[in-house]
């Protein structure tokens, strides 16, 4: 259950929310190659209005064996892309120049803190920035801290491919 009071900061605005949708313009180009694996490319439709939207966000984990990828809404459960596939989570993505379909669902809290304890050992700068950026510090919290963050405002999405 959430609290009323996120711990996540506020969604960016101005300059730094231009600066976070400029991939999508790589992948409107065919550059999101560019991009390598760390980021994915979702292709999902509005909950309210059908339409298609487009986010990009970064790949936090992944698992090759059962060709899983884990991401997080780094702006908490109300973000509309994470809303969206909650809504309607059988969602086309693209992962460089691959594009796929899968479904996404949210992992528990406890599954949660393990792909971001993961995360933060495999990629501490980003652990860190990504800290700084959403007002939190994944970086240095224990095991608790995080569970707890995970559980009221961060929710961690795995991407599992569709069977055909």
């Amino acid at each position: 259950m959430m609290s009323e009071k996120s711990l996540v900061a506020k969604p960016p605005s101005g300059w730094l929310r231009l600066m976070l949708r400029l991939p999508i313009l790589l992948y409107r180009l065919k550059l999101g190659w560019l991009l390598g694996e760390r980021f994915v490319l979702l292709n999902h439709l509005g909950r309210k209005t059908g339409q298609v939207h487009q986010t990009v966000v970064e790949i936090i984990g992944h698992n090759a064996a059962q060709d899983t990828y884990y991401i997080v809404s780094g702006w908490g459960y109300k973000a509309n892309w994470y809303q969206n596939l909650l809504a309607r989570p059988n969602i086309t993505v693209q992962i460089g120049r691959h594009q796929r379909a899968i479904r996404a669902e949210t992992l528990t809290p406890s599954a949660g803190v393990q792909v971001l304890l993961d995360y933060r050992k495999h990629h501490p700068l980003a652990s860190r920035e990504l800290s700084r950026l959403m007002g939190i510090d994944l970086s240095a919290a224990s095991s608790e801290a995080l569970q707890k963050i995970v559980q009221e405002s961060l929710p961690i999405v795995v991407l599992r491919p569709l069977q055909a």
